[in-house]
């Protein structure tokens, strides 16, 4: 059978450069496991930022969230460990790091990567990440070596600061994923204290959605003469703004579509409600702001008659570890449902499916805005966001489209049963 002519015409996230185009090249093991995965062309930022990582270039990567970034810096490492063999690295000799922000994003790098590291057979990759043992995790590295390792700041830097064993002194690359949110996050410490403990004659990677001024001097002070790696999705003005040129590019998805709901704070819940009964049958992630309306709306929406049936799914900072990671898997493997989180899951995290985003809290942050929005409408397919604004942020509309993140207004259901009486009953009836 003869190879298809190019990529899909209606996923215009994909270049029309394979994988097998690359230059350098990819080596064969590792174009094979691409194909085994189902990838045969490459996005934009993976086609502009392998060849550079590839040929000894740092590189500071600007790219709309979905758009690829996780290959397009796990290929480079997977090949850079590769050429310099032989010798296979010794048990403790650590040649690469990935650094992101949060315990299930580092997750993902590590499962996305496996495949692609399983053909380097004497390299062993491992997963450090927080709510798990320190001590157990030392005893696995001591027994069984690393070689490259991938988690958050805080459990890397503890383990850098207490194995003495390890060595970094044939360390070739180091990748910092989601780069403004690990200084967000109050990491400046860790990373800096874990940047001096590299070799300065290495390769390095940022990669993130929203570039910041901690970013771009966290580069400065790690990167050497890096590449700038700027991609963009085109957008459609929307309303009056048709000759804003600041919309000629977005900073979301190309097939994310968003609109905002304004209505008075009493009539947000039963609009939410409303909305929720209208898409039962779509996959759905709600952001809330703290974790204490995650457990509110995970006792109260369950109870009511006009969602039963639906599952919900609450995931918030507070619970535990292996609870996290039982509800995010529980609701990546569902064809429709909604999860209710907080930030926790708004950065990087791939789960598949998503139809939905729902702000019913729209974050300060419009960089938080756009790592929400960016978990639907993933490697060019299509997406829907909504934000629930008050009459008083209508201002947080105009302010995210010179940001060039376009909305359209969305009517409020003027039928929408009023839910309050009932949820504070269902509240009365829980308690504390």
């Amino acid at each position: 059978m003869a190879a298809a002519a190019g990529p899909d015409p209606a996923n215009r996230a994909l270049t029309s450069t394979r994988f097998s185009d690359l230059h350098p090249p990819l080596s064969p093991p590792v174009l094979d496991a691409l194909t085994r995965a189902g990838f045969d062309y490459c996005t934009p930022v993976q086609a502009s930022t392998i060849p550079l990582l590839c040929t000894h270039k740092d590189v500071a990567v600007d790219a709309a969230t979905g758009s690829g970034k996780t290959l397009a810096f796990v290929l480079p490492v997977v090949e850079i460990l590769r050429r310099s063999f032989p010798p296979p690295p010794k048990p403790h000799q650590v040649m690469g790091m990935i650094v992101s922000p949060t315990r299930e994003l580092s997750s993902q790098i590590y499962h996305v990567a496996q495949p692609f590291f399983s053909t380097l057979p004497s390299v062993r990759m491992v997963l450090l990440v927080g709510g798990f043992d320190i001590k157990t995790d030392m005893k696995r590295i001591e027994e069984e070596g690393a070689n490259i390792l991938v988690g958050t700041p805080g459990k890397l830097h503890d383990v850098m600061e207490r194995l003495d064993i390890l060595d970094f002194r044939s360390f070739e690359i180091l990748i910092l994923d989601e780069a403004d949110r690990l200084l967000d996050m109050g990491f400046q410490k860790q990373i800096t204290s874990i940047l001096s403990r590299l070799p300065k004659l290495r390769r390095t990677g940022l990669f993130s959605a929203t570039q910041t001024e901690a970013v771009e001097e966290l580069s400065r002070a790690g990167l050497r003469n890096p590449v700038r790696v700027e991609v963009r999705t085109e957008t459609k003005p929307v309303g009056n703004l048709a000759s804003s040129q600041e919309l000629a590019a977005s900073i979301t998805p190309l097939g994310l579509q968003i609109e905002y709901l304004e209505c008075e704070a009493e009539r947000k819940p039963s609009q939410l409600v409303d909305f929720l009964s209208e898409n039962m049958s779509k996959k759905i992630i709600i952001y809330f702001m703290t974790c204490a309306c995650v457990d509110y709306w995970g006792v109260v929406l369950p109870q009511l008659t006009a969602l039963k049936g639906n599952t919900l799914i609450p995931l918030h900072g507070k619970m535990k570890q292996s609870a996290r990671e039982k509800a995010l898997a529980s609701f990546t493997g569902l064809p429709s449902g909604v999860l209710l989180c907080t930030d926790v899951a708004a950065r990087g995290l791939d789960i598949p499916g998503v139809d939905w985003i729902v702000q019913y809290d729209p974050p300060q942050d419009p960089n938080v805005f756009v790592h929400r929005v960016g978990r639907t409408a993933r490697i060019g397919r299509q997406g829907s966001a909504i934000v629930f604004l008050l009459p008083k942020e209508e201002a947080y509309v105009d302010f995210l489209r010179l940001r060039r993140v376009p909305l359209q207004e969305r009517e409020c259901s003027s039928d929408a049963l009023d839910v309050i009486p009932l949820a504070n009953k269902i509240c009365c009836k829980t308690g504390p």
